[in-house]
């Protein structure tokens, strides 16, 4: 948990924690810069040492950054701050649609359709932009206190699918898993409609259709288990309603919407026609749109007050928990329409049951097809008496000026598919929303069964404007100049810089006075201000090869020396800033360099004066000396024992020292006295103790 207080990215300050999830912890912060609260979402521990599950997070987080929409939970910013990964977003006041179901146990059928329809919304804005969410819950939808319905958890849902592993981390997320998430398969917008369909039926009957006591469990069910109608729990559900999620919520991606457009046109349809048939469960991919109708907003408002007159208290309001229809239905009109739904349950059932059995036609016929092409190709079935057809060709129709519902009405019945570029352009031609362009154009002849792609214009031409010179400017100042001339700003990774100071503006792309379109994106790179070093590992390191790898990182060392019993001579011992801290060129960093072993002193024993031999030299090096022979010499000491060493004893020697010593021999032979009557030699008299025979010592 990080402390308040602490500011990431040199801008967001955290004022306290606001939620917690599986891989990640909510923050209410402050951006000091637009001065504006938001939410930081701070990647958990566990998952700031996998370089993969961070890249992907980072990488998804910035497409997500791109995703502006009303519904959606706007991510304004990302980056990494001493070790922490987080997310900047918009911080939303309100209550998590999981909450709100807990709250009120389950919700009114126009209370499910209506927040459906702002959810699907949202998330139809993310597949427009090659989003997939992938973790669809009610715990990633938030309604706020005014009611509006906004989807998020973008970028860490994509992170966490870079794995097929489900842990236990995402138990709550694998309640409204897809079968072909469950089973590691691939994964696009229709595995969303499936999470969507699951919280719908949450909604309407106040819990999950599966559940079990792990998550493999419930993976299981919905990869083998039917999910069973809300009709049977939840009698007076619009049929419609009923069928939708039944569709949304069918194993077969194939079965389910083919997009957000095509369940949102059926969603306000139910608000229209709440019991009506029109939900076309089977059908192929794009045929369930062919039985909708296209109503004004007019049209729309006025049928929805006749069919909901007495529920319009729909406004999220806590005290209000009795969204149901009108409980004074006619007894009889109500047994009416149960009779009916029950009638069509059976007819779906019966109809499963044919599409199980010609789903396995299907796929021997598809597998004889494949043996037959294969064949072919090797020229198997090239004899005399084989005879191939031609390919039927049809005429591409003029698109051109039709909306997109328009155009796939016009298509029906001409075995022509149509797929729709992601990326509106301009046109002073065609109005906003209107086809623009085809390819294959008009008129051509194409095989059965292609598909034309159509270009969806945007409205007017977008005028054209030049790239402002923002360089050096602070990033609040570039950002309002880039608005001010109607360019959409996105932030580009910050870089250190030795001339561009902190916070403001490195480079821009495209460059200033560059001619761009109004709206077009420009990326800003915001200095980090001066590059900071790292401080190397400077231990058991020689003071040269410590001094060389600071000049490397750009830093100045500051030598000392100390004695070491476990370092060796020469080399560093320890550092003042530890390795790897990140600081500012130039700093000095001090290190310590071992002198080797501190010497020891021992003193001399005088016990060996008057020793033998071998009991001086046992001695010596009882104290660590060692003892070296000189010579032999005469003394008073008794012959065979040391008569003297040097130094003296009682000296301080360094422990390891030689100490010489010398053996006496004994006292030096007296001289014989000469003959006389006076006991002189030539008749002279000797001074008393001047002679040898006195007992002086030799060396005295």
């Amino acid at each position: 948990m990080i402390k308040e207080g602490v500011v990431l990215g040199k801008r967001y300050e955290i004022l306290g924690r606001v939620g917690s999830g599986g891989m990640a912890d909510v923050y209410k912060g402050k951006d000091h810069k637009l001065n504006r609260f938001v939410a930081i979402k701070v990647l958990k521990s566990d998952y700031r040492t996998d370089e993969v599950f961070i890249k992907k997070f980072l990488s998804e987080a910035q497409a997500a950054a791109g995703l502006m929409h009303p519904n959606v939970v706007n991510v304004y910013d990302v980056g990494q701050d001493r070790g922490l990964y987080y997310m900047v977003m918009e911080l939303v006041e309100g209550i998590t649609l999981k909450d709100y179901i807990e709250k009120k146990g389950k919700l009114s059928p126009k209370e499910t359709v209506s927040i459906s329809i702002q959810m699907v919304t949202g998330l139809q804005a993310a597949h427009n932009q090659h989003i997939v969410h992938r973790d669809i819950k009610p715990q990633n939808i938030i309604i706020s206190k005014d009611g509006k319905v906004k989807v998020t958890d973008f970028g860490i849902a994509r992170a966490t699918t870079s794995t097929q592993t489900i842990s236990t981390s995402v138990m709550g997320s694998v309640h409204y898993t897809s079968p072909e998430q469950a089973r590691g398969g691939v994964v696009d917008q229709k595995s969303d409609i499936y999470s969507i369909g699951i919280t719908m039926y949450e909604m309407v009957t106040g819990h999950v259709p599966f559940d079990g006591d792990s998550t493999v469990t419930v993976a299981l069910k919905h990869l083998q288990e039917e999910i069973t109608s809300p009709a049977d729990e939840v009698p007076d559900l619009p049929y419609s309603l009923e069928c939708i999620i039944m569709k949304c919520t069918q194993k077969n991606p194939a079965m389910r919407y083919h997009d957000c457009a095509s369940l949102l046109l059926d969603l306000k349809r139910s608000l229209v026609d709440p019991d009506g048939d029109f939900v076309a469960i089977g059908a192929r991919p794009g045929a369930d749109t062919d039985r909708t109708v296209v109503m004004s907003t007019e049209e729309l408002n006025e049928v929805q007050r006749q069919s909901y007159q007495n529920d319009d208290d729909d406004d999220y309001d806590d005290d209000h928990d009795d969204d149901e229809y009108d409980e004074e239905d006619d007894a009889e009109d109500r047994r009416y329409r149960d009779r009916g739904r029950r009638r069509r349950n059976n007819v779906n059932s019966d109809t499963k049951r044919i599409m199980k059995i010609l789903m396995i036609v299907a796929g021997v016929v598809v597998a004889l097809l494949i043996l037959f092409l294969v064949g072919n190709a090797a020229g198997f079935f090239s004899g005399p008496g084989l005879v191939q057809n031609e390919q039927e060709m049809v005429k591409v129709p003029d698109l051109r000026g039709m909306t997109e519902e328009e155009a796939r009405r016009e298509l029906e019945g001409t075995d022509i598919g149509m797929k729709v570029q992601n990326e509106r352009k301009p046109s002073n031609q065609y109005k906003e929303g209107e086809i623009m362009s085809q390819d294959p154009v008009a008129d051509t002849e194409v095989a059965k069964n292609s598909t034309i792609t159509v270009v969806i214009s945007s409205g007017e031409e977008a005028k054209m404007v030049r790239v402002p010179d923002v360089e050096g400017r602070s990033e609040a100042e570039a950002e309002k100049m880039l608005q001010d001339a109607k360019l959409t700003v996105v932030h580009g990774k910050a870089e250190n810089s030795d001339e561009v100071e902190e916070g403001h503006v490195i480079s821009s792309d495209p460059e200033a006075g560059t001619e761009v379109e109004e709206g077009t994106e420009v990326t800003i790179v915001i200095s980090l201000g001066e590059d900071q070093a790292t401080v190397p590992d400077l231990r058991n390191k020689s003071a040269s090869d410590a001094e060389a790898a600071l000049k490397e990182a750009g830093l100045s060392g500051s030598a000392s020396e100390e004695y070491s019993d476990s370092v060796a001579a020469g080399q560093v011992i320890s550092q003042s800033i530890d390795q790897g801290e990140k600081v500012d060129k130039g700093t000095t960093v001090s290190y310590v360099v071992s002198k080797g072993p501190k010497t020891q002193l021992v003193t001399i024993p005088s016990d060996i004066v008057g020793a033998t031999q071998d009991a001086a030299k046992k001695r010596l090096q009882e104290e660590g000396l060692t003892g070296v022979y000189v010579e032999e010499e005469y003394s008073d000491y008794p012959a065979g024992t040391v008569s003297r060493v040097d130094p003296s004893p009682g000296a301080k020697v360094e422990k390891g020292s030689q100490v010489r010593y010398w053996i006496s021999i004994g006292p030096e032979p007296s001289e014989p006295e000469p003959s006389g009557p006076s006991g002189t030699e030539g008749g002279e008299e000797q001074e008393p103790g001047s002679g040898i025979g006195d007992g002086a010592s030799v060396g005295e």
